[in-house]
C-alpha cells in the first residue's frame, strides 16, 4: 500500500484502481448465490470479508484517517465499487451500519467517540443498527415515546423500538428517546449510542412473510445509558435524525460514499444476468416480449446508475440539497418494484413452484419478491419522499400539523402518557 502518511499526497484513482484488481482478484472469492443470504453464517462470513478489507487496506475508503480509514475520495470509492463487483462483499454492513451509522457518527460523534467505534466498525467488530421506529408512532418519528430520564451520569431509558433489521445480531444501535416533554414533540428528542446487549434490553425477532427472522422488536426497562454516549446536543436529537434519515436515503438509494461495493440487498430483483438467466431457463430468451423486458430492466439500471453519480455531485457541491437525497430513494424503490415484476413475469412459473433439489434462478426472484416491497418503506415510505421532494426541494407549502408548536405533553396521542 503506498504511503500517503509520508508523501502528503493522495494515491491517483487509476493507480488505486489497478491496485485494487490485483488485491481483490487475490483475496477475495467470487460473488456466488449466497450474497442475500440473511442467515447468522451468511452474517458472521461478512464480518470475516470486512476485517479482510480492513488488513488489505480497502475498508473506509471515504473515512478519515485519524479514525482508521484512507482518507481518499468518492472517485476512488466508486472505482473501488467497480472493480469488486464481480467479487463476494460484506454487503449487509453496508446498510445500516457503514453508510447510515458511521456516516452519522462521523458527522456528530465526540471525537472519543468516533476513536472508539469507528476503526472497530471498519474491522467488522461492530454491527449497528437504528432504533428509531415505534410500534404506536407509523411513519412520525418525532412522535417519539421511549424516553429517557437523567440520573446523574446516566440517562435511564425505558420504551420500545421496532422494525429493527438484525438487531438480535448487532452490538450497538443509535437510539432515539424523549428526554423533554415540555417543548413541541420536534424540540425534546435526545440521540444515544447504545449497546444492544445489556441488562434491560429484550430483542425479540418478528417472523416475516418469506419466513425470516430479520426483524426485530426490542423493549427497554430502566436501561442505563452514560451521559457521554448522547450523540450530538441533549434535546437536539432530531438534528442527529434529520441528518441519519439524509445518509439512510442515500445509502438505500445507492449514493452513500461510505459503503463498499454494490447495496445489492436491497435490489431484490437481482443483477442483469439475473433477467437473462431466468428468460434461458424459461425457455422464453428468444421471445421479443421477453428482449424488450430484459432491455428495460437493464436500462433502468444505468438510469439508476447515473442519477446516483448526478446527485452525488449535486449535494457534494452544493448545486442540490441534501433532501435531493429523496429523489435517489424513491427512484431507487420504484425501480426496485417495476425489475422485481419484470423478473416475475419472465420466470413464470418456476417464481412459484420449483424442484427442491435444484431451485434455479426462477426460486430466487420469487423468495426475493416476498420482501420486494421493504426498500419502498425503510428510510420512509415513498410517500415520505415525495412530500421532502415537494416541500424541501420544490418549496410547496408543508402539510398541516396540528402539533407542531405544541407541548409535546399536551398532544393528545395514543400509548402510554408521560
Amino acid at each position: 500500500m503506498i504511503d500517503t502518511h509520508a508523501t502528503g499526497e493522495m494515491e491517483s484513482v487509476e493507480d488505486f484502481r489497478v491496485r485494487a484488481q490485483t488485491w481483490l482478484a487475490d483475496h477475495l472469492p467470487p460473488l456466488g448465490d449466497g450474497w442475500n443470504d440473511r442467515s447468522d453464517g451468511r452474517r458472521e462470513r461478512e464480518r470475516e470479508l470486512q476485517a479482510l478489507l480492513w488488513t488489505g487496506g480497502f475498508a473506509g475508503i471515504c473515512f478519515s484517517k485519524e479514525y482508521g480509514g484512507l482518507g481518499l475520495s468518492t472517485e476512488h470509492q466508486r472505482a473501488f465499487t467497480a472493480e469488486s463487483a464481480p467479487y463476494d462483499m460484506p454487503f449487509s454492513l453496508n446498510v445500516p451500519t457503514l453508510g447510515i451509522l458511521a456516516a452519522t457518527l462521523v458527522e456528530f460523534g465526540t471525537h472519543d467517540q468516533k476513536r472508539r467505534h469507528l476503526p472497530a466498525i471498519l474491522r467488522g467488530e461492530e454491527l449497528w443498527v437504528q432504533f428509531l421506529s415505534e410500534p404506536s408512532g407509523g411513519s412520525d418519528l418525532a412522535g417519539c415515546l421511549t424516553r429517557a430520564d437523567r440520573d446523574g451520569d446516566v440517562f435511564v431509558l425505558n420504551g420500545s423500538k421496532i422494525w429493527s433489521s438484525a438487531a438480535y445480531a448487532s452490538d450497538y444501535a443509535m437510539c432515539l428517546a424523549r428526554t423533554n416533554w415540555d417543548v413541541p414533540k420536534h424540540r425534546g428528542l435526545t440521540m444515544f449510542i447504545m449497546r444492544i446487549h445489556q441488562p434491560g434490553v429484550t430483542v425479540e425477532q418478528i417472523r416475516q412473510v418469506d419466513g425470516s427472522l430479520e426483524f426485530c422488536q426490542e423493549f427497554f426497562d430502566d436501561v442505563a445509558i452514560p451521559a457521554s454516549d448522547v450523540v450530538g446536543e441533549v434535546d437536539d436529537g432530531w438534528t442527529v435524525a434529520s441528518r441519519l434519515l439524509v445518509h439512510e436515503r442515500m445509502a438505500v438509494g445507492g449514493g452513500s460514499p461510505y459503503t463498499s461495493g454494490a447495496s445489492m440487498g436491497h435490489d431484490s430483483s437481482g443483477t442483469d444476468t439475473t433477467m437473462v438467466d431466468a428468460a434461458r431457463e424459461a425457455g422464453t430468451d428468444g421471445d421479443p416480449h421477453v428482449r424488450r423486458l430484459v432491455a428495460e430492466a437493464h436500462v433502468r439500471q444505468l438510469v439508476a446508475g447515473q442519477l446516483v453519480r448526478r446527485m452525488i455531485q449535486g449535494i457534494a457541491t452544493g448545486a442540490m440539497a441534501p433532501p435531493a437525497g429523496s429523489i435517489m430513494k424513491l427512484f431507487g424503490a420504484t425501480n426496485v418494484m417495476r425489475r422485481s415484476e419484470i423478473g416475475l413475469e419472465i420466470a413464470g412459473g418456476s417464481v412459484v413452484a420449483w424442484p427442491q433439489d435444484s431451485p434455479g434462478v426462477g426460486a430466487r426472484l420469487g423468495q426475493a419478491s416476498l420482501s420486494r416491497q421493504g426498500v419502498s418503506l425503510g428510510g420512509g415510505s415513498n410517500e415520505i419522499q415525495r412530500n421532502i421532494i415537494s416541500e424541501r426541494l420544490l418549496g410547496m407549502p408543508r402539510e398541516l400539523a396540528a402539533d407542531r408548536e405544541v407541548p409535546y405533553r399536551e398532544v393528545r396521542r395514543s400509548g402510554p402518557s408521560r
